[in-house]
């Protein structure tokens, strides 16, 4: 019986597992807007992401941001993907503490909101 209480002990001297918490973005954001985001909690072994894709097309420019959990291995890439029919270049920023991915985009004014949608719309027709 002794033999069982000591490995019995040591479990529960052991520290708890927390999960890690992260914002997730319910749409990826288009610049300026911030996205409407949550709390998610990430699977084991999965960290916070950031991720920023800028797309152009002439003298259009979009860029798109994006929070959720991930790999570690996808941190710290930069690569390219096609989404609305643009090119876009992304970046992957990562961070391992609760939330750390919340910080808000900087905000400009509400014109360059509403005129970046006519042209989102407008370049979709």
């Amino acid at each position: 019986m002794s033999k069982l209480v000591c490995p019995l002990l040591l479990l529960c001297l052991l520290p708890p597992v927390v999960p890690l918490f992260c914002y997730t973005c319910v749409f990826p954001a288009i610049s300026p807007l911030d996205c409407i985001r949550y709390p998610l909690k990430c699977p084991p072994g999965q960290v916070c992401l950031s991720s920023r894709a800028v797309g152009q097309r002439g003298g259009f420019r979009v860029v798109l941001y994006e929070k959720s959990c991930i790999l570690p291995s996808f941190c710290g890439i930069t690569g390219e993907k096609q989404a609305m029919g643009l090119n876009f270049t992304f970046t992957n920023d990562c961070c391992n503490t609760h939330l750390c991915n919340g910080a808000a985009i900087p905000a400009t004014s509400c014109w360059t909101g509403t005129i970046l949608t006519l042209l989102i719309s407008y370049a979709l027709w």
